[in-house]
């Protein structure tokens, strides 16, 4: 029997048949997670059991429903290999003393007080160069928290700054996947997508600018610190590892890399591959069987500083395997969701209360949320909503690029507030701090979606099928008026 015919003998969900599933999901995460503070993977597979459950119970047989999770990790297999050769790329850096020498040489430039706005500073650069989130954390970010650690400062702080840098590339770069995802699913060119999105994202940008400033002079007490943690792990790092300016080379060659439009995979590796020649030249212990075991296993450090310790001894493909199998399992459910409609049941009952541009551009940005909380990847969250509501905003006479500018506004960065997202599963494994620990610091990835619904509401970001923004054509409808 055909695929098609076997859908056909099921039904679509009821909206509290979707309802249910969803909140299983929520309880089961909840319950695991805060009650009894385990690790999300085995409460999101008993959330895979209620899924699947409620398929058998539409109708849907148990082979279609298997299909539907290989599916859904098919998606993911990109984001899959990415992580496995990030952890690949930190365990050699850190092996041939190229994280070391970023931490060394960042405690001797970057300040207390300024060390929040250059974190995401920096962070922004690269990850605009590079048009991705997850190579900027798992290279620059990682180096910053030792930068962090070193001077003092509060590592979920750090870890906000750096993360509200590397959305903010991965959302404006045309490098990036998100970006390109966005117009393609809303149905215009990426460089108008761009453009549209700079005035809400400037103001936001701006803001998180302010917000940092102010972070790094009260973090930073008013002129004064105690930079002797800076000389120990200083000392530390240059007794433990031969530091050179040329090791800062393999994390430019990622970016050159990347910035000449090389694919993230294989720049990347370049990364791995030269940071590997630079620890076989400049580090005596370094050789291709160490280079072989961090690259698996991760770096171990033991030099009886306990700071230094416990930022050294991370990376590897192992260590990796908890965002990777966390993937798997989420993008089971998702899969499942998404192949049985019932995301999109709840949708299309949601869909009765949009009846302006503003609260279609409301009812996307929820609806990301939801996807990333319920299909938790980030791609996904722009593919189903962009899908969902391309013909809505036609409807209503809007430019596509309100829709791929709402789908980048919530879908993008609210990735990285849920815990069991894959975005927020690796930012805990990269940096090693946790969602409720970084999400009020990550200033813009949950104030860019607030900004985009109400400048909707002004009119500012909605625009007609010409372009124009909606606020605009107000004012010369009344100018228009006037002189009449």
């Amino acid at each position: 029997m055909s695929e098609e015919k076997k859908a056909k003998e099921a039904r679509m969900p009821k909206l509290w048949e979707a309802l249910i599933t969803m909140l299983f999901l929520v309880i089961m995460l909840a319950v695991g997670i805060i009650i009894y503070g385990v690790d999300p993977h085995v409460p999101m597979f008993v959330g895979v059991i209620g899924a699947a459950l409620m398929a058998l119970h539409l109708g849907y047989k148990w082979d279609a429903i298997e299909k539907s999770m290989m599916d859904g990790i098919f998606k993911a297999l990109q984001s899959i290999v990415i992580l496995t050769i990030i952890g690949i790329l930190i365990g050699v850096w850190i092996n041939a003393g190229v994280v070391p020498s970023m931490i060394y040489y960042g405690l001797k430039i970057l300040k207390p007080s300024i060390f929040f706005i250059a974190a995401m500073l920096i962070c922004s650069i690269t990850s605009l160069a590079t048009g991705t989130s997850w190579g900027t954390m798992g290279t620059m970010g990682v180096a910053l928290m030792g930068i962090g650690l070193g001077l003092g400062m509060n590592p979920a702080m750090t870890a906000g700054a750096i993360i509200s840098g590397a959305y903010f590339g991965d959302k404006m770069s045309p490098l990036s996947d998100t970006t390109n995802l966005a117009p393609a699913m809303a149905g215009t060119d990426v460089m108008t997508h761009v453009k549209f999105m700079m005035l809400p994202t400037g103001i936001v940008y701006g803001i998180c600018l302010i917000f940092y400033g102010v972070l790094g002079i009260t973090q930073y007490h008013g002129g004064s610190t105690d930079m002797s943690q800076v000389r120990v792990l200083s000392d530390a790092l240059n007794g433990l590892f031969n530091v050179n300016p040329l090791l800062l080379l393999p994390p430019i060659i990622v970016i050159v890399a990347v910035a000449c439009k090389i694919p993230a995979i294989p720049g990347i590796t370049l990364g791995i591959i030269s940071g590997g020649i630079c620890g076989l030249i400049f580090q005596p212990g370094c050789n291709l069987g160490t280079l072989f075991n961090c690259g698996i296993n991760g770096y171990v450090c033991a030099t009886g500083v306990e700071s230094i310790d416990k930022l050294l001894s991370t990376g590897g493909l192992l260590k990796m395997m908890f965002s990777v199998s966390m993937t798997i399992i989420a993008m089971m459910f998702g899969g499942i969701m998404e192949y049985t409609h019932q995301l999109e049941v709840i949708v299309n009952k949601l869909k009765a209360f949009a009846r302006t541009p503003a609260t279609l551009v409301t009812l996307t940005e929820v609806t990301c949320v939801i996807s990333n909380a319920t299909m938790p990847e980030q791609y996904i969250s722009i593919v189903v909503p962009g899908r969902m509501y391309a013909e809505e905003y036609k409807k209503m006479g809007l430019h596509p690029k309100s829709l791929s500018n709402a789908l980048e506004g919530a879908g993008t960065v609210t990735s990285a507030l849920i815990p069991w997202n894959t975005c927020g599963v690796f930012i805990f494994t990269t940096l090693g701090i946790g969602v409720s620990q970084y999400a009020p610091y990550a200033v813009f990835n949950w104030l860019m979606p607030i900004v985009v619904i109400v400048m909707a509401f002004m009119g500012l970001t909605v625009c007609d099928l010409d372009g124009v923004r909606l606020a605009k054509k107000k004012k010369m409808e009344k100018a228009e008026k006037v002189a009449r």
